[in-house]
C-alpha cells in the first residue's frame, strides 16, 4: 500500500472528483462499459478503492451497477431528464428568491454570460456550452449555501450525461445563452418576480427542447435498426435463392 492509499477516504474523495470530471466532459459516453483494471492502471490505485468509488458515483446516479455484466455510465432517460429538471427549478428558483442586487455572484454571472455569447457568436459550442454550465453553477451560489452548490452541481453532472448522448447540442445552450443577459439585468434591479418568471419559462423551455431531442435520437436509433434488419433480411432471402 503507498503512502497516499493508507488515508482512503480521501483518496477516493479525491478519485470520485476525477472520474467525474471525465464523465461530465464526456471522457466516458453514456452506456459505456467500465473496465476496472484499465481504470486502476491509470489512476494508480487499488481495485478495491476503484470499487469503492464506483459504489458512490452509482449511488449519485452517474454510473449504474448490472450484476453479471459489471459499471457502466449512466445513461439518463426521459423520465430522469424530468426529475433533473423538477430539481433545477427548486434550486435555481430559491438562488433567484434570494439575490440581492449589490451580491458579488452578479458580476461573475454577467461576465460568463458574455463570455458564453462571445463564443456562441465565433461558432465555438463546446466553449459556450461549458462556460453556460458554469453560469448556472454561479447563479446557485447566490444561495450562499456550499451544501446546496455540491447539490446542484450533482444535478448538473448527470445532465451533462444527458447531453452527451446527443449528436448536437448548440441549439439547447444557445435557448438558454440568448436569454442569460436578460435575467441579470432583472436580478441587477432587483425584480426577483419577474426575474423567477423568466427562470421558470427558460426552464420549461429547455427542458421541452431537451425531451424533443432525446426522442429524435431513439427515433433515429429505431429507423437504423429497422433499415439493419431489413438489409439483413434481403441478404437471407438472396442467399436462399
Amino acid at each position: 500500500m503507498t503512502a497516499v492509499e493508507e488515508d482512503a477516504e480521501p483518496l477516493s474523495a479525491k478519485v470520485a472528483a476525477r472520474i467525474r470530471t471525465m464523465l461530465v466532459e464526456g471522457r466516458f459516453a453514456p452506456g459505456e462499459k467500465l473496465y476496472e483494471l484499465e481504470i486502476a492502471t491509470e489512476l494508480e490505485i487499488s481495485r478495491n478503492t476503484l470499487r469503492e468509488v464506483f459504489r458512490l458515483l452509482t449511488s449519485q446516479g452517474l454510473l449504474t451497477h448490472i450484476p453479471n455484466r459489471g459499471v457502466f455510465v449512466a445513461a439518463p432517460d426521459e423520465a430522469m431528464v424530468m426529475d433533473i429538471y423538477r430539481v433545477r427549478g427548486v434550486i435555481q428558483k430559491a438562488a433567484v428568491s434570494a439575490a440581492s442586487p449589490g451580491h458579488p455572484v452578479l458580476a461573475r454571472m454577467g461576465a460568463l454570460a458574455n463570455e458564453a455569447d462571445a463564443a456562441r457568436k465565433a461558432g465555438d459550442w463546446k466553449r459556450a456550452g461549458a462556460i453556460n454550465w458554469e453560469f448556472h453553477r454561479a447563479m446557485v451560489e447566490l444561495c450562499d449555501s456550499p451544501k446546496l452548490s455540491v447539490c446542484f452541481d450533482q444535478v448538473l453532472a448527470e445532465l451533462r450525461l444527458v447531453f452527451h448522448q446527443l449528436e448536437d447540442t448548440a441549439h439547447l445552450h444557445q435557448l438558454s445563452i440568448e436569454r442569460n443577459t436578460s435575467l441579470i439585468a432583472l436580478l441587477q434591479v432587483g425584480n426577483i418576480a419577474e426575474a423567477t418568471h423568466q427562470l421558470e419559462a427558460d426552464l420549461l423551455k429547455s427542458e421541452r427542447a431537451v425531451l424533443a431531442a432525446l426522442q429524435r435520437r431513439k427515433s433515429g436509433k429505431r429507423s437504423e435498426r429497422a433499415c439493419l434488419d431489413s438489409i439483413g433480411c434481403s441478404s437471407t432471402r438472396t442467399a436462399q435463392l
